[in-house]
């Protein structure tokens, strides 16, 4: 046999091997982006659950001013109570993040819980954009959860006694009249503590720590 024999009879087997390792590149090509577009997707939820929480963390913190001459409303926003924030906007705050790392938050993809929101978002972009067949209309999901962790606690001030039917006792002439604060003058408001650090609000000059010294958001399974 000549060697152009040899050689045309290796050819094929040339070019067998090297389809075959075309098609080894096209399928690693496809897990690669797989595990892109999935990583691109979790990072999306995470994204979407912080802004819902954060959100809703912001507007306890307004809805505390709103309500700050009035220490019997404080604890269900000490609490971080859900009935203390409008929970669909928390979730369009939500859906903006999601926007912003390349995805959609599903319908339906934003649970309020307690304390907190779990979203699922799904990518715009696909696996393969049509470079590999059968993976260009498929795209990532992922949910991700986080939630919101009170930092502060109030304990209200003793009510003042009832007053008593009996006639306060005539003054001592002889000691000096203590100072009574002036007409119109509304005492601070004691009993709030936030990491350990005590908070005397004035009403009416009111001055509360920032949203995350009041809470703290995290994505669940973070590290505590």
């Amino acid at each position: 046999m000549t060697r152009g024999g040899d050689l045309g009879q290796a050819f094929p087997a040339y070019v067998t091997v090297i389809a075959g390792l075309l098609f080894l590149a096209l399928v690693y090509f496809a897990v690669g982006q797989a595990a892109v577009l999935r990583n691109g997707a979790q990072t999306a939820a995470d994204a979407a659950a912080l802004g819902a929480a954060q959100d809703a963390r912001d507007q306890l913190r307004k809805g505390w001013l709103d309500v700050i001459g009035d220490p019997a409303q404080w604890p269900r926003f000490v609490q971080g109570d859900g009935g203390a924030y409008a929970e669909q906007q928390a979730c369009q705050e939500a859906a903006a993040f999601a926007s912003l790392n390349g995805a959609n938050l599903l319908p339906g993809g934003c649970v309020p819980i307690d304390f907190g929101f779990t979203v699922t978002v799904r990518t715009e972009g696909t696996v393969g954009e049509s470079i590999v067949p059968g993976t260009d209309e498929r795209r990532a999901t992922a949910t991700a959860t986080a939630v919101i962790e009170p930092l502060c606690e109030f304990y209200p001030p003793e009510p003042s006694p009832e007053p008593s039917d009996e006639p306060p006792p005539e003054p001592d002439s002889s000691s000096t009249p203590s100072e009574e604060p002036e007409e119109g003058d509304t005492a601070p408001i004691s009993g709030l503590t936030c990491d350990g650090e005590a908070w005397d609000v004035d009403p009416e000059a009111p001055v509360l720590p920032g949203a995350d010294d009041l809470f703290r958001v995290r994505l669940t399974g973070d590290a505590e």
